[in-house]
């Protein structure tokens, strides 16, 4: 892999940054080059568009994805679905670091720019995609715990959609008391789960 110039890479973190805190339409490419300490002519060379920025932007969060959510609640959790409720803790986290100000940053940009800008719309969805794919993992590892006709897939979506919708209620209540909510009711969602499936694998006595 051909390394990345520096100062590229500083645009790049610097756009995720204002991009997450204040919204791609009210971050003007001005905003990147003053904040980043760059030159106009530097940004330029780079990206054509503030849509380019973007789309590199996008890609960085795929890149951190695992470095950043994953890797740290794998590295201290071994039970696949004790990591799955550590990866939401982590939002929980956030939302407590910024006050429940800045929300999901992918979420946030899924609300945005879906609508006008196709190829970002892509990435946006690979960036659910990989999120998806982690938590599709750790059902997997926990197969032989849930009933035999559980649909994998679909709870992966549902987990992401509770995580987001949350995010989103927290940041409009200024309140963690709606995430507590809805990952705790997702928790007894679970135990329901795992109780069928104990029951599914409990000998009959004949």
């Amino acid at each position: 892999m051909t390394p990345q110039s520096p100062t590229r890479e500083k645009l790049v973190e610097t756009a995720r940054v204002l991009f997450w805190e204040r919204g791609y339409e009210a971050t003007s490419l001005a905003d990147v080059v003053q904040k980043a300490g760059a030159r106009s002519g530097s940004l330029y060379h780079f990206f054509r568009t503030k849509e380019e920025l973007l789309l590199a932007v996008l890609d960085r969060y795929v890149d951190l994805l695992w470095p950043i959510v994953i890797e740290p609640v794998f590295s201290r959790v071994s039970d696949p679905l004790e990591r799955i409720f550590g990866i939401l803790d982590g939002y929980r986290q956030g939302l407590v670091y910024t006050g429940c100000t800045h929300g999901c940053p992918i979420g946030n940009l899924a609300l945005e720019v879906c609508d006008d800008l196709p190829r970002a719309r892509e990435k946006i969805a690979r960036n659910f995609e990989g999120w998806r794919g982690w938590i599709r993992k750790c059902l997997d590892e926990a197969m032989d715990r849930f009933p035999a006709n559980l649909n994998r897939e679909q709870l992966a979506v549902f987990v992401l959609t509770v995580m987001e919708g949350a995010v989103m209620q927290a940041r409009a209540h200024q309140s963690l008391e709606p995430y507590d909510a809805s990952v705790a009711q997702l928790h007894d969602y679970f135990d329901r789960l795992l109780a069928e499936g104990a029951h599914q694998r409990r000998p009959v006595v004949q």
